[in-house]
């Protein structure tokens, strides 16, 4: 099993790109966009994004793209908002979100709508499963391959695999420079901003590291 970061470009005329993907993928009003919750049933796509931006232009937007059939927006703050889309997919959209959910795949969240077209997403499974998914991605639209690692390093396992001490210390180790080339920051630095003995943060921080690596390069497992 794998996990593998997948970025889906559309690279044919945007005459065959869906409406709605273009909206969420590429729409200047819109400063960022992700996509935390969805279902496909048949030609129905339930869809919930988080948005920043210019909402109100947002929210004319999504009363004049036909294939939007119903949806709510629920202000998360200034230019913030949660918005749930009810879309009916054509025939290319519905190809691209069948495509990574056949057999036993998984797409996990969040979708980052990358605000250049493309989107960037997880999916788990079995690699044979997943080439063969990249294979059949319809034509207006191409994948690149970002990363693969263990179902350690998908997006809602790795927020687990740390206590939160391990998570402050590499959060902290990011802000004071450890991590930066040269290196910025050290143990003390990081000691300093954790209240702690400089031993103590480095114990933390070799723990943290220890657990990501192993999840991230695990070994492939196979069955008995």
């Amino acid at each position: 099993m794998r996990h593998v970061r997948l970025t889906v470009t559309p690279v044919g005329p945007e005459s065959e790109v869906p409406t709605m993907y273009r909206v969420l993928s590429s729409a200047p009003y819109l400063d960022r966009v992700v996509g935390l919750h969805w279902n496909v049933s048949g030609d129905r796509l339930g869809l919930m994004v988080y948005a920043e931006g210019d909402v109100e232009t947002f929210r004319a937007e999504l009363r004049e793209v036909a294939e939007v059939l119903d949806f709510e927006v629920v202000s998360a703050g200034e230019d913030r908002t949660y918005a749930y889309l009810q879309n009916e997919l054509n025939e290319v959209s519905s190809q691209l979100f069948g495509t990574f959910t056949r057999g036993s795949l998984l797409v996990l969240p969040p979708l980052n709508y990358n605000g250049d077209g493309s989107v960037t997403l997880s999916v788990f499974g079995p690699i044979e499963e997943i080439q063969a998914a990249v294979e059949e991605v319809p034509s207006p639209f191409e994948v690149t391959i970002g990363e693969v690692s263990g179902m350690g390093a998908t997006p809602s396992l790795a927020e687990t695999l740390l206590s939160p001490r391990q998570r402050e210390a590499v959060e902290v180790a990011l802000e004071v420079g450890y991590y930066d080339i040269p290196r910025e920051g050290d143990y003390e630095a990081i000691a300093a901003e954790m209240g702690c003995a400089p031993s103590t943060a480095a114990e933390h921080l070799r723990k943290a590291e220890s657990k990501v690596l192993r999840a991230a390069f695990a070994p492939r497992s196979t069955k008995p």
